[in-house]
C-alpha cells in the first residue's frame, strides 16, 4: 500500500490524480479520462484512439415531442476545472459545463466529478445534471460513462460467474471481416474473417451481454500479462430507471466497459463533497412483511416468498416500469415475506410489489414520506391478485418472463459459443427464425392436458417469413375440453405478457374468423426484446370476460392472433395464461 497520500498535478491541458498505486490523467478542462496507469501498464486505455474517445461521460438527447431513443449525441465536454477537495486522504475534482440560451447543447448544467482516495486501486466518478424549470423541456433517453480499454491487453470479458469468455477483437467487426445480419439492427455482425479463426461463424452483438439491473453490480475485463482486471462497480442501482428487471448494456467487444447509469457494504459513500449526494444519515429505511390472499389457492394467507418490493415515485399500479425521472429502491423479500429497504433518499414514494407465482401488481395505498433517519415499519401488507374463480387450466408460470417456455437451439450459422448449453440460451441471434422452421405449414397448437409448455410453447410469437421476403402474422391455438358449461355465467381469461414489440394481439374463441374478435390489445409495445436477446420487457396483464355463450361442452379452442407483420422482430412473449371458471361454478 502507498503511504504517500493522494497528489494532484494540474497542467495546461491535463490534470493528474496519483495515489502511488494508481494514476489517472484527465484532459483539462474537458474532463475526459485519457490515461489510467496501473501495475506497470502505462495506459489501460486504448492509446490508438483519440484522447477524447477513451474514457468519458456522454448522453443522447432530443427536443421535446421527439420519439424513440435516437437523438443528438453529446460527449459532454467540460469548460471549467474546479478543485473541490485536495488532501493526502482524498482528491475530488469537478469539470462543469453551464448552459445558456444561445447554446445548441442539451439544456442542462452538468458537473462531472472524479474522486481518488488514499490506498485505493480505483477511482470514483459521478455526475450532477441540473435543469431549471424555466428552461426548455427535452428528452434524455440515454446517459452513461464509457471506458475503451487497450485491445492488446484486455481480451477476456466477465459479466457474471457463468457469463465470461475470451472475446473477438474490435477489428473483427470491420466491414472487411464481418457482415451485418439485418439492416434494422446493424449492431449484430456475423464474423466471417476474424483475425483469430476460432471466432469465425460467431455472431457478435453487444445486446447479447446485457444484464438486468438487479444483477448489474460489477463487470469488466481481464488482462493476462500482467494480471490486471478493469472493473466497473455499481454499488447501488437507485439511479436506474425501469425497476430491477430492466436490461442495460454492460461490457462488449471494443473492449468497451460502460455503465448505463461491489462496494455494496460501503454504500452510500460518505466522501463525495457534493451537497446533492446524501449520506446514510440523510436517508431513511422502510420494512415490513407482504403476504398473499387467494382463496382459490389456500384458505390461509400465503407468505410472499421472494417478493420484489420497491419504493418508486408516486403513480399508478405498475407505473414504476415506465418512470425515468425519479429514484427507485428495490429489494427481495425472504422466504417468510419479510423485507427491508435501506438508505432511501428523502422524498415521497409509493411502495410497489409483485410476487413470483401470482399475476398482477401491488401498490400500497398511502404515500410514504421518507425523512432523514426515519425507520418506517409498514407491518403486514396483503396482496389480493386478480381472481374471479377456480382455475380451469393454465399455461406457464407467472414470473414476468418467457424463460420457462421452449427456447430452441440456435441456427448453427448464427451462434455465440458462450450461450451454448447455457441458462441464457435465449440470447442467441436469429432464434425467431426457428419458429417457421419448426412450424413450416401450420402455426403452434397447444392442447391442455397433453402439451408441456416447457417443450411445446415457443418462447415468442413472431411473424412468419414468406417466400417473397415479406412477413405475415401468426395464429396460435389453445385446445381444451369442458365437461360442462355454466349457463348465463362469465368466465375469465387472464393473459399476462412478458413483452411486446409493435404487436397487436387478437383473441377469438371457437371461431377463428369472428369479427370483431372477443378482445384486441391494439398496437402495443416498443420493447425491442426479440432482436436484443431479452426474455422480458414491460409487463402487461389483461383480464378478459368470456361469456358462457362462446363456450361449448366438449372441445373448445382459443385463437391467439398476432396480427402485425412489418418485420421479423414484431411479436410478443407470454408470461402466463389462465382460464377461470365462474366463482360459483363446478366446471372442470
Amino acid at each position: 500500500m502507498s503511504s504517500l497520500g493522494v497528489q494532484l498535478h494540474i497542467q495546461d491541458h491535463h490534470v493528474i490524480m496519483d495515489n502511488g498505486i494508481l494514476q489517472v490523467t484527465l484532459s483539462n478542462p474537458d474532463g475526459i479520462v485519457t490515461g489510467i496507469q496501473y501495475n506497470g501498464i502505462d495506459n489501460l486505455l486504448e492509446v490508438l484512439d483519440e484522447e477524447a474517445n477513451r474514457g468519458y461521460w456522454d448522453l443522447v438527447w432530443s427536443e421535446t415531442g421527439s420519439t424513440g431513443t435516437t437523438g443528438t449525441f453529446d460527449p459532454i465536454i467540460g469548460t471549467k476545472l474546479t478543485v473541490i477537495v485536495e488532501s493526502e486522504e482524498q482528491v475530488e475534482i469537478s469539470f462543469t459545463r453551464e448552459w445558456n440560451h444561445e447554446d445548441k447543447n442539451v439544456p442542462l448544467n452538468i458537473d462531472k466529478r472524479f474522486v481518488m482516495l488514499r490506498n485505493s486501486s480505483g477511482f470514483y466518478s459521478y455526475a450532477i445534471y441540473e435543469h431549471l424549470k424555466e428552461w426548455p423541456p427535452f428528452n434524455l433517453p440515454q446517459t452513461r460513462i464509457v471506458f475503451k480499454l487497450s485491445k492488446e491487453k484486455f481480451q477476456y470479458m466477465a459479466i457474471a460467474d457463468n457469463r465470461q469468455r475470451n472475446m473477438p477483437l474490435p477489428d473483427d467487426r470491420s466491414p472487411e471481416r464481418s457482415q451485418i445480419l439485418n439492416s434494422e439492427f446493424p449492431e449484430a455482425l456475423l464474423l466471417v474473417n476474424p483475425i483469430e479463426p476460432q471466432y469465425k461463424g460467431e455472431v457478435d452483438d453487444k445486446y447479447q451481454y446485457s444484464c438486468e439491473n438487479q444483477n448489474l453490480w460489477v463487470h469488466g475485463w481481464i488482462c493476462m500479462d500482467p494480471h490486471v482486471g478493469f472493473w466497473q462497480i455499481t454499488p447501488s442501482d437507485e439511479f436506474r430507471s425501469g425497476g430491477p428487471l430492466k436490461q442495460n448494456l454492460t461490457s462488449h467487444v471494443g473492449p468497451y466497459c460502460l455503465a448505463m447509469m461491489t462496494e455494496v457494504q460501503s454504500w452510500p459513500y460518505d466522501f463525495p463533497a457534493s451537497n446533492d449526494f446524501p449520506t446514510s444519515k440523510q436517508r431513511g429505511n422502510v420494512s415490513g412483511r407482504i403476504r398473499v390472499r387467494d382463496s382459490f389457492v389456500s384458505d390461509d394467507h400465503i407468505l410472499g416468498h421472494g417478493a420484489y418490493v420497491g419504493l418508486a415515485p408516486p403513480g399508478d399500479v405498475g407505473s414504476w416500469q415506465r418512470d425515468c425521472k425519479g429514484y427507485q429502491f428495490w429489494t427481495r423479500a425472504d422466504e417468510n415475506g419479510y423485507y427491508s429497504i435501506k438508505n432511501i433518499r428523502e422524498g415521497d414514494y409509493n411502495l410497489y410489489a409483485w410476487i413470483p407465482g401470482f399475476i398482477g401488481d401491488y401498490r400500497y395505498g398511502l404515500t410514504i414520506n421518507i425523512t432523514p433517519g426515519c425507520n418506517i415499519d409498514l407491518g403486514d401488507l396483503v396482496y389480493e391478485p386478480p381472481r374471479d374463480g377456480p382455475t380451469l387450466w393454465e399455461i406457464g408460470y407467472p414470473d414476468r418472463s418467457a424463460a420457462g417456455f421452449y427456447v430452441p437451439d440456435p441456427n448453427p450459422k448464427y451462434i455465440n459459443k458462450l450461450y451454448v448449453n447455457h441458462p441464457d440460451r435465449f440470447r442467441q441471434w436469429g432464434l425467431w427464425e426457428r419458429y417457421a422452421e419448426l412450424y413450416p405449414n401450420e402455426d403452434l397448437v397447444y392442447t391442455i392436458g397433453t402439451s408441456d409448455y416447457a417443450k411445446d410453447w415457443f418462447f415468442t410469437q413472431v411473424t412468419r417469413k414468406k417466400d417473397d421476403g415479406t412477413y405475415q402474422g401468426t395464429t396460435w391455438k389453445i385446445k381444451f375440453q369442458l365437461d360442462n358449461v355454466s349457463q348465463t355465467k362469465i368466465y375469465k381469461l387472464r393473459l399476462a405478457l412478458a413483452t411486446a414489440n409493435i404487436a397487436e394481439l387478437q383473441i377469438r374463441i371457437n371461431d377463428s374468423k369472428a369479427d370483431p374478435p372477443l378482445f384486441t390489445t391494439g398496437v402495443i409495445g416498443h420493447d425491442n426484446t426479440i432482436c436484443r436477446h431479452g426474455i422480458h420487457g414491460l409487463y402487461r396483464l389483461y383480464s378478459i370476460d368470456v361469456s358462457s355463450t362462446l363456450l361449448v361442452k366438449g372441445d373448445n379452442t382459443v385463437y391467439l392472433t398476432q396480427a402485425m407483420s412489418t418485420s421479423p422482430f414484431v411479436g410478443i412473449m407470454y408470461d402466463y395464461i389462465r382460464l377461470e371458471a365462474p366463482s360459483s361454478s363446478t366446471s372442470a
